[in-house]
């Protein structure tokens, strides 16, 4: 059973969707992919205290590392990009070409965009840690405004 809640960040507000306990969404407002709101389930706050707690904590700079329960649901392949995703250490960045090869695949670079681009777990699973070839930014579903902040942040220069 799907539940969801929506709570305030520096970023405005998240909407967090839990399946059976486990998170298996976290959206910005007018994020790219964005499932249509009924399908997050009825509004309940009780599931997230984990979740709220750790975002919470990070948005402070106190948390580099998530352990909240997830549920990620995808192809193989996508799913198969989000764990290289978590692998990216708190502060640094990887291209979309360094992930493929992780992958084992060299010319997947365009795969991995799309599979990050689909990442229903923003921020937790941090598809914001992935930049261009040339280390400049490149799309992020939250919008690139969103994203260099978060890269700020994780790296002490945010200002809120």
């Amino acid at each position: 059973m799907r539940r969801h809640t929506v709570i305030d960040s520096p970023y405005g507000p998240l909407t967090l969707v839990a399946e059976d306990g486990a998170l298996c969404g976290l959206y910005m407002t007018d994020q790219r992919h964005r499932p249509a709101q009924e399908t997050f389930g009825d509004r309940d706050a009780q599931p997230f205290g984990e979740a709220r707690d750790q975002l919470k904590a990070y948005f402070a700079g106190e948390l580099t590392e998530f352990t909240v329960e997830l549920r990620l649901s995808g192809t193989p392949f996508q799913r198969e990009v989000w764990q290289q995703l978590r692998r990216i250490p708190y502060g640094e960045t990887r291209s979309y070409g360094q992930l493929a090869d992780a992958l084992g695949n060299r010319g997947a670079s365009r795969a991995v965009g799309l599979a990050n681009g689909k990442n229903p777990i923003g921020i937790i699973v941090p598809c914001h840690r992935v930049v261009g070839a040339d280390g400049g930014l490149t799309g992020y579903g939250g919008g690139l405004a969103r994203k260099q902040r978060l890269l700020d942040l994780e790296r002490g220069s945010a200002l809120f």
